[in-house]
Order: C-alpha cells, then sequence, then structure tokens
C-alpha cells in the first residue's frame, strides 16, 4: 500500500471511530462552478444583512488561499439527528441542530484528534480544521467529496442520512486520494421544501432568499423581525428544521448519538410563559454552551415576544 494510500485509510477509519458518519476527500482547487452561483445572490442581495458574506469572495471559492500549498480538502460529516422528537410545554420551538452544546466545539474537538492522527502518521504537514467558521463553501466541497447532493432547500442531502447533519473539513498540504464527486440530483419533481416554507425564502429550486429564511430572521437578524413576517415563523424562536422535515429523504434519516447534543436542563418543559419571564442569568446558565448564544440573549427575547404578542393578539 502507498503512502497516499495509507494515510487515505487511515483518516477514514479514525473518522468513523470518532463517529463521522461519511468522510470524503476531494481534491483543492478552485470552485470556477460556485463562482457565478455566489456572485449573482450576493448582487442580488439574497444574504440580507450578512454583510460578512461579502468578505473573502476568492477564498470561499479557493482553499489554497486559506491553506498555503493546499493539496486535499477533507469533508466530513456528523449525525445530529434525534433519537426522539422533542416534546414542548409550549409551541416555541428550536432547531434539532441547537438543542444541545454547541456543535462547534464538540466537532471541533473531534476534528483536532483527527488532524492529531494524521500528524502522527504524516509527520509535519500544513493544515487547518473548519467548522462553519470561515469563508469555505462545505457543500459544494461535500458534493465533490461524494457525500450527496444540494436538494432545493439548498441543503446538503445524502441517500443514506438525509440531511439532518453538520458539515466539517480538514484543508491540508498532504495529498491523499480523491473520491468520486457526487453525480446527478435525487430530488425530482418533488417541490415539498418549497411548497412548505412559510414565509417563502426558497424561491426556487436551489434558490434561497436568506432575507426570509426563518432561521435568519431569529438569528442572523440583528433587527427587530419585520412586521410582515407576523404570523408567517410558524412559532420558530432560534433556526427552523421545516424544508428538512418535509423533505422525503428525512424519511431515511438514522438518529444521532452523541451525548452533548441532547438537551440539557429543563427547558423543553417551559411553558410559553417560561420563556416570556426568562432573564438574562437564566439564559446564560442554561444557554452559555447551546448555539443559542450565537442570537444572544435581546434577540431570543425579541423572537419569542415576536411569536407570542402576534398569538396573543389574534386570541384576543
Amino acid at each position: 500500500m502507498s503512502q497516499k494510500a495509507r494515510l487515505t485509510h487511515l483518516i477514514k477509519q479514525q473518522a468513523s471511530q470518532l463517529g463521522f458518519a461519511f468522510c470524503g476527500i476531494s481534491k483543492a482547487r478552485r470552485l470556477d462552478e460556485e463562482a457565478l452561483r455566489l456572485e449573482s445572490w450576493l448582487k442580488e442581495g439574497r444574504h440580507g444583512k450578512m454583510a460578512y458574506m461579502e468578505n473573502h469572495f476568492d477564498k470561499r471559492l479557493d482553499p489554497r488561499l486559506l491553506v498555503d500549498n493546499a493539496r486535499s480538502v477533507v469533508s466530513l460529516m456528523f449525525n445530529y439527528n434525534p433519537e426522539s422528537q422533542a416534546i414542548y410545554n409550549s409551541p416555541l420551538k428550536v432547531s434539532k441542530y441547537a438543542r444541545g452544546r454547541d456543535y462547534h466545539f464538540v466537532i471541533k474537538d473531534k476534528l483536532r484528534l483527527l488532524a492529531d492522527s494524521l500528524v502522527a502518521g504524516a509527520g509535519d504537514i500544513n493544515y487547518r480544521i473548519f467548522v462553519d467558521s470561515a469563508p469555505v463553501l462545505d457543500r459544494a466541497w461535500a458534493v465533490n467529496a461524494g457525500i450527496g447532493w444540494i436538494g432545493k432547500n439548498t441543503m446538503l442531502i445524502s441517500r443514506r442520512n438525509g440531511s439532518f447533519f453538520f458539515l466539517a473539513e480538514i484543508i491540508t498540504d498532504l495529498e491523499l486520494d480523491y473520491d468520486n464527486p457526487f453525480g446527478g440530483s435525487y430530488c425530482g419533481d418533488c417541490t415539498r421544501c418549497i411548497d412548505a416554507c412559510p414565509t417563502g425564502a426558497i424561491t426556487g429550486p436551489r434558490q434561497l432568499d436568506a432575507s426570509r429564511c426563518i432561521s435568519y430572521l431569529t438569528i442572523e437578524l440583528k433587527d427587530a423581525i419585520p412586521a410582515a413576517f407576523n404570523g408567517k415563523t410558524d412559532n420558530w424562536i432560534f433556526g427552523c428544521d421545516v424544508c428538512q422535515d418535509v423533505c422525503p429523504w428525512n424519511r431515511f434519516s438514522i438518529a444521532g448519538h452523541e451525548p452533548a447534543f441532547q438537551p440539557s436542563g429543563n427547558w423543553t418543559e417551559w411553558t410559553g410563559e417560561d420563556w416570556k419571564n426568562m432573564e438574562k442569568t437564566a439564559f446564560k446558565t442554561i444557554f452559555g454552551n447551546s448555539p443559542l448564544m450565537r442570537a444572544g440573549f435581546l434577540k431570543l427575547k425579541n423572537s419569542i415576544s415576536f411569536v407570542t404578542d402576534f398569538v396573543e393578539r389574534t386570541d384576543e
């Protein structure tokens, strides 16, 4: 077995042992096929007020600008699909991915262990790890690594795992054996995700107006949610799972088994009044290591009020 084949086998074996559901590898290059799509999306203002999306345009397309002499992009999938559906006492909803510990911390710890094993096998190499925290087009790289296809809801879909998973990367100057890109799309004529989106954010196949997406409205948008969305956010206060919940491919999703992604505390038992009365100290205590910190206390309270105030007005 060649050194390249041995190291490729090593990283895939170690990834599996660390709990990753899939590991694929592609050659580091400029993603020319994504350039026009990204440029058009930005020019049309579909990124809303996420100004950071306009930064590092070239780096988003070319990993060799992120890691000197990069030769390989290792793409990894980690399942977060809950073993059981959350039972809430209130109608307020939190996205599945955000119910436990912040995935950035959990997966970065696993990536460091994976990188350490690679260094132990390969010697002195140059690399960086990424978990949704840098200008990396992770879904495009996942397609190139053979993981799956980008669905009409713009989520990456795997035939074996659906779409409830996180994506992560190791970009390295180490040359490895490359997997074949995933060919084709298996969405067919299905438009369930487009039809089900409460705010009409999916404007067409693989066309997302992020400024209308509930995840954007409840997390990324630092301003108050516009009144135009009254009654349209489907009681989501952090993120949204609608376009994934209705996807037929998620009927085949298997449950993840990472303990860190299980809800901590009793917040799933809270009533709507409990959410409304939550104070900042309780927020930090309960959600201090949670993805909900991304929105922050004031934004979360705004989202809660946006939902509950509308419900109270319509019930009068």
